[in-house]
């Protein structure tokens, strides 16, 4: 029997790794679990080169609580540990990166982000432990090693009495850490971190129900039988080749992955690529609303089929963290920063090959089943606009399946669009206005007022509508967009044909001065124009260059301050229209005041700005008109 001294300076190192590893004392598990694992698949890799002359069999990982002992076992019959294995990994190479380390970022405390990265795994069992025991056999012909560490660095290292091949490792529990004493505990970890890894992982038994044998009574009870209770699915559907799986499969492994999720996803995209990194994984789109703060973090990032996190950001592009499913890489460093992880250059390709992935899905989804992706549109089209927005790449190819829909739910890609409309919709300097609206109850007189031209109106409602239309007017020429009540359809889109006004200069300033003096100071800036005489006599437009700025100004971005301005509204006033004629000709003041509070009252019901008392008051001056 040996006793030593783990080689370190640091004689605070067993405080600091029970402090400061992590905030998180859960991780332990994940960890012991990974190691058992590693050395379960190194002894599958020895076996099938040659190397080792034993036979692999069916190896398990076994999990156990000994609750009367305050102790946890966690079992595995992988490669296993010599004596001179155990000195060496377990009392050396484990701390050798670690030490400085820990003596440099002891401040840094909970961020920091070492096990796993410095070889520490095995070392994040003192978090909850008082004292740990290690008991191993290696596949080699050698005596069985056991070594005790009571979270000093004095160790015990003698000759074990362990059989088997493998290591299992004992965690004398903290009275503090009581917790992983509970088998609810227990299973919550396995679940959350090992649920998909490579090695069956045994968590007790369950009873099993056999099949009544042939000829058995309809009383006779059905026999059972108690077996291994394997709490993790080793070979989850990522893992496999596509062509394998059919599109139930996919379903499934969704409802593997998020149990308690009851919509069906409306798609998944099968990540495989081994060069110039190795990544696997299925990304699934669900079900989307407009909201941009919808739940994100619902992709769940493995190495080799560990668990590391559900915060993709940096390694999966930004817009499409509102997806879910699965990565997994082995070339994706466990446990670092997420700075780090955003200047690594392996993650980087590993952004944009996804970013690439999904863009060719849905362009094959487009072509393939054109009826069925426009059906979707609405569900998907939240990702697909903030890719446009946010990544480069992704805009140039969405060129060919992002859609544009109308208000009458016809869908165009931008170039049908652009063949549609532009006999009708372009100016007199040769720009082509295309005419939305956001909203189409509320929009609805002035989505009329433009299908009674003959031009297109598309419904573009999403809270980044107003960003993303200014990337596509500064990416492609002689493009501007405009909604439908930005301004009257004359100036929208204007052509050379300018009508005649039926006033003269002396009778439009007469008119406009009447009408500024009824208004008071209601906040509308006054414009009279000529238009067609079947057109509205009052008209409320809204600039679309001060309310975009507004808009994406709420959404992120846009001219600073924005966001806080008053609306502004333009008050267009018919000049052809007969009802603007009475009004400048009325003889009483009362009868004039009457006609213009009325007008501009069903413009601003028309624009859905008449609220609370003015309502009130225009519902009683039109009972009175009508008296």
């Amino acid at each position: 029997m040996a006793t030593g001294k783990i080689n370190v300076s640091v004689e605070n190192i067993f405080p600091l790794i029970k402090k400061f590893l992590y905030s998180d004392h859960e991780i332990f598990l994940r960890e012991l679990i990974s190691n058992a694992t590693d050395a379960t698949l190194k002894l599958k890799h020895l076996t099938s080169i040659g190397e080792a002359k034993v036979e692999y069999g069916n190896p398990i990982i076994e999990v156990k609580i000994d609750k009367k002992g305050k102790k946890l076992h966690i079992i595995d019959q992988g490669i296993g540990m010599t004596e001179d294995e155990v000195r060496k990994y377990i009392n050396e190479v484990a701390f050798s990166g670690a030490e400085e380390f820990l003596d440099k970022y002891k401040d840094a405390g909970k961020d920091a982000g070492i096990i796993g990265h410095f070889g520490l795994g095995f070392y994040s069992s003192f978090m909850v432990a008082q004292k740990v025991e290690i008991l191993t056999k290696s596949y080699k012909d050698e005596p069985a090693a056991h070594w005790i560490c009571d979270g000093t660095p004095e160790f015990t290292l003698k000759e074990g009495k362990k059989k088997e091949r493998g290591t299992e490792i004992i965690l004398h529990i903290n009275d503090d850490d009581k917790e992983f004493l509970e088998e609810h505990r227990i299973r919550e970890l396995l679940t959350k971190y090992n649920k998909f890894m490579p090695v069956p992982i045994k968590f007790g038994t369950r009873t099993e129900t056999l099949p009544k044998p042939e000829g058995a009574k309809e009383e006779d009870p059905a026999p059972t039988e108690e077996v291994d209770n394997i709490i993790n699915n080793p070979n989850p559907a990522w893992t496999k080749k596509p062509a394998d799986l059919k599109e139930e499969d996919y379903k499934a492994f969704y409802r593997e992955l998020y149990p308690m999720q009851f919509e069906e996803p409306l798609f998944n995209i099968h990540l495989n690529v081994d060069y110039p990194f190795n990544l696997t994984g299925i990304l699934y789109f669900p079900k989307l609303t407009n909201d941009l703060n919808i739940q994100k973090d619902r992709i769940q990032l493995y190495q080799n089929q560990v668990f590391v996190t559900d915060n993709v950001e940096g390694i999966v592009p930004e817009f499409l963290t509102m997806l879910r499913g699965v990565i997994d890489s082995p070339d994706i460093p466990l446990n670092v920063s997420r700075s780090y992880l955003q200047a690594d250059g392996a993650v980087k390709k590993i952004s944009s090959y996804i970013t690439r992935k999904v863009a060719d899905k849905l362009s094959s989804l487009f072509k393939d089943n054109r009826e069925d992706f426009e059906a979707k549109w609405n569900d998907i089209k939240i990702v697909i606009e903030y890719g446009m927005l946010s990544e480069e790449k992704f805009f140039e190819k969405a060129e060919a399946f992002a859609l544009y829909p109308t208000v009458d739910g016809a869908y165009y890609t931008f170039d049908e669009l652009k063949e549609k409309i532009s006999a009708q919709q372009t100016d007199k300097d040769e720009n082509l206005v295309v005419l939305y609206a956001s909203d189409k109850e509320e929009q609805h007189s002035y989505i009329v007022a433009a299908k009674e031209k003959g031009y297109e109106v598309l419904l573009l409602d999403s809270p980044i509508v107003g960003h993303l239309l200014q990337k596509l007017e500064t990416s492609k020429e002689k493009l501007s967009f405009a909604r439908v009540d930005a301004d009257h359809l004359d100036n929208l889109i204007k052509k050379e044909d300018t009508k005649i006004s039926k006033l003269s200069e002396e009778e439009k300033e007469k008119l406009k001065t009447q009408i500024e003096e009824v208004l008071g100071d209601k906040g509308y800036t006054v414009q009279l124009e000529a238009m067609d005489s079947q057109a509205a006599p009052f008209i409320i437009t809204e600039p679309e260059f001060m309310r975009r700025m507004k808009e994406m100004q709420k959404t992120g971005g846009g001219m600073f301050g924005m966001g806080n301005m008053p609306d502004m509204y333009n008050l267009v006033i018919n000049t052809n229209h007969e009802l603007v004629s009475e009004i400048l000709n009325t003889k009483t003041g009362k009868k004039r005041e009457r006609l213009i509070n009325q007008s501009l009252d069903l413009a601003r019901l028309s624009k859905g700005l008449l609220k609370g008392e003015a309502l009130t008051k225009f519902i009683r001056r039109s009972y009175e008109m009508v008296k």
